[in-house]
């Protein structure tokens, strides 16, 4: 197979073949195969552009084609496969046990079931099925379930999410590659393997998350919902066991933390066992809403159905010194209540995979640290709880929203404008100046001002603001050494609640990078 890069194609044409005949100088007729390595928009010359193809290809006569051509972008392909051998020589007493099944829980499990490992995952939430009942019953009534909701339950807080795949962690060992194809195995849409920015949207999420349960459990491993982890036994600083539902207890020597950032609960428990843990930054910030058609406008320079719902990624340093940046951006998506706790309320963004809602979204958040709210490990996740409670009471229990020029004018909002807004959960006119400290509203002020230079527009008076985008990542890290273990040795913490990832891809290679690790140490007889 030859790699080739580069290759344009005008939007709009459906010559591939014909632009990789020309960059190598052959025939259509030698070409035999194509696969896409990658796939992305080229917009620097919009209204005019192109999609940009990395490729491989099986040709008539490779080796004469790679000896006539000198190029950078041409060369014989490589290989890139995701490998790895397990060799643990200790005898695992117990089975392993994962706490959590989202993307850093799941995907440790299922590597560790494909190995013969046997893991018993625990759940606090319900199944996806009737966490998604769940779900929508507290988006219609209001009416929380605080061990399954938006943050609890298989899949974990991805599940009700854009489902976006991207990372910036660098790949050399092929885990992202690994990871995609076993989503793509268990029903996830082929192009993520290429598509520059891929996602897979909720709709889909929750059926490739049931299907890889189902292979869990054919593979030995088992799935416990409902159930959990209240207590940790240990002795001579090792873990030997876990207790669930405040009652039942399981031996354990090698435990899997992957509790995502919302187990306030359980942090608090392991905490008072003296489990090592730091404070570390994070973000707070609200979520706005602007027309789809202004984002696409904005980032084509042509109004297109047929191209996909554009993002966009935006940062501003503000003269404060803290930096605003968008995050977590849905086109086409929803603005979700992803409350926890009672008398608390947090927000989050979602799409489906067809992202058609014709509204766009993004947090627009603000950096905080220590200094802001404290050095103990839990003073971050106190204050993230205070401001939920103080968002809760500012909307009467509802989502809070705002018209962004009200919220310059510090006013509350009497009614919306031209924008109609798309919101999964119930909301409520406010004004949100009076959930934040000063320094984030007049940070988030200067920075969506800031951001209207980029896409115009965004700072328009009728976009629509709403709070508390409060959990953009954990508060907490969970101390690990070399090994992956925290300082109770046979525990490891994974995935974003630990500190070590941050959305479902990263968070997902984390639990294949810690299957291995165990592996490694432990064989499965």
């Amino acid at each position: 197979m030859i790699r080739l890069r580069q290759i344009k194609v005008l939007v709009g044409k459906n010559n591939l073949k014909e632009e990789i005949s020309k960059k190598l100088k052959i025939n259509i007729s030698d070409i035999l195969n194509i696969k896409i390595i990658k796939k992305s928009i080229d917009a620097r010359f919009k209204p005019q552009l192109y999609y940009v193809y990395e490729v491989d290809i099986q040709v008539t006569r490779e080796d004469i084609i790679l000896k006539k051509i000198s190029s950078n972008d041409i060369f014989k392909a490589p290989i890139e496969e995701y490998y790895f051998q397990a060799n643990g020589k200790l005898q695992l007493n117990n089975r392993p046990v994962i706490v959590g099944s989202g993307p850093a829980g799941l995907f440790c499990a299922y590597m560790l079931s494909e190995y013969g490992y046997k893991p018993l995952i625990i759940e606090r939430g319900s199944d996806v099925d009737t966490r998604i009942e769940k779900v929508k019953r507290f988006w219609k009534d209001n009416i929380l379930d605080t061990e399954c909701n938006v943050q609890f339950g298989e899949g974990g807080a991805g599940t009700f999410s854009d489902g976006k795949l991207n990372t910036l962690i660098k790949d050399k060992d092929f885990r992202m590659k690994k990871v995609f194809e076993i989503f793509v195995e268990n029903g996830a849409p082929s192009d993520i393997m290429y598509e520059n920015k891929p996602h897979i949207g909720t709709d889909i999420l929750v059926d490739v998350v049931r299907n890889m349960r189902k292979k869990i459990i054919a593979n030995g491993g088992e799935m416990r919902f409902n159930t959990k982890l209240t207590d940790i036994n240990c002795c001579d600083n090792k873990i030997t066991g876990v207790v669930v539902n405040d009652e039942e207890k399981i031996g354990c020597n090698c435990l899997i933390l992957a509790i995502g950032h919302s187990a306030r609960d359980t942090f608090k428990m392991l905490y008072d066992k003296k489990i090592i843990m730091q404070p570390k930054p994070f973000a707070i910030g609200v979520r706005i809403q602007h027309p789809q058609s202004l984002i696409n406008h904005n980032q084509y320079g042509i109004d297109d159905v047929n191209l996909p719902s554009a993002s966009y990624k935006l940062t501003h340093t503000c003269q404060n010194g803290r930096g605003v940046y968008t995050f977590c951006m849905c086109p086409g998506g929803y603005v979700v209540n992803s409350s926890s706790e009672n008398q608390m309320l947090a927000i989050n963004g979602m799409s489906y995979h067809a992202r058609d809602s014709k509204i766009a979204n993004s947090a627009v958040i603000v950096t905080v640290n220590p200094n802001d709210f404290g050095n103990h490990p839990l003073d971050g996740m106190k204050w993230q709880q205070e401001l939920e409670k103080r968002t809760y009471q500012v909307g009467n229990g509802l989502i809070p929203v705002q018209l962004f020029k009200d919220f310059i004018n510090n006013k509350p909002s009497e009614k919306l404008g031209s924008i109609k807004p798309m919101f999964k959960g119930n909301y409520k006119l406010s004004n949100l100046n009076m959930i934040f400290p000063n320094y984030i509203n007049e940070s988030l002020k200067e920075g969506i001002i800031a951001m209207d230079k980029k896409i115009k527009g965004f700072a328009s008076d009728d976009a629509i603001l709403a709070a508390i985008e409060s959990r953009t990542s954990s508060p907490i890290r969970i101390v690990r050494d070399d090994n992956y273990e925290a300082s109770v040795k046979g525990i490891y913490p994974i995935g974003e609640g630990a500190g070590y990832a941050g959305g479902i891809t990263s968070s997902a290679m984390d639990g294949i990078k810690i299957a291995e690790a165990i592996m490694s140490k432990y064989n499965n007889e």
